[in-house]
């Protein structure tokens, strides 16, 4: 909260925490979106497992702000303390309906079931979808690589897909675990 933001930057405010999380308390995520509002010539990433809380703060979100939710999979595999997607989801679709912009991530990409994902994705209408694989080799469900296919080439349907480097592990493999 010292560093000047500059300006005509993309910001991913909190990147390897989730400041949404409701053992955070309220007053940090105030300051932070207070801190961003001094800087109002970038655009700020804000992305959560638990964004009901985004309604907490719509005062707050700069016509700047991104909004962002993590989607792994249409399933619930139970293996997150997060709410279930779809319950994210659900939860997101109320919070962005101040017509703030979107963006989904799907990381750690899990199996899915194709048409009911990409539907709860497209319903999103997410700016862009960011896709990424399991890099700590916590063994979790993954799909095949021709369904992985078939889901980017889905998305690409109605926007951008961003594909992270870890996910060339799942695109090469042979689908065999």
């Amino acid at each position: 909260m010292r560093t000047k933001l500059g300006s005509g930057n993309f910001i991913f405010v909190g990147s390897s925490t989730d400041m949404w999380s409701k053992e955070v308390p309220d007053i940090w995520i105030t300051e932070v979106l207070e801190y961003t509002r001094k800087f109002p010539d970038n655009t700020y990433l804000f992305q959560t497992k638990n964004p009901i809380r985004f309604l907490e703060f719509v005062d707050y979100f700069g016509l700047n702000s991104v909004l962002g939710v993590t989607i792994e999979t249409n399933r619930d595999y139970k293996v997150t303390k997060a709410p279930e997607p779809t319950k994210r989801w659900a939860d997101f679709t109320l919070a962005v309906g101040y017509g703030f912009r979107k963006m989904v991530s799907i990381e750690p990409i899990m199996d899915f079931d194709l048409g009911d994902f990409v539907y709860l994705l497209k319903a999103i209408g997410p700016e862009f979808v960011s896709i990424g694989a399991d890099s700590k080799g916590h063994n979790l469900p993954e799909p095949s690589p021709a369904k992985l296919k078939e889901l980017i080439s889905e998305l690409e349907k109605f926007t951008e897909v961003k594909i992270k480097k870890n996910l060339n592990r799942i695109k090469k493999s042979d689908g065999s675990k």
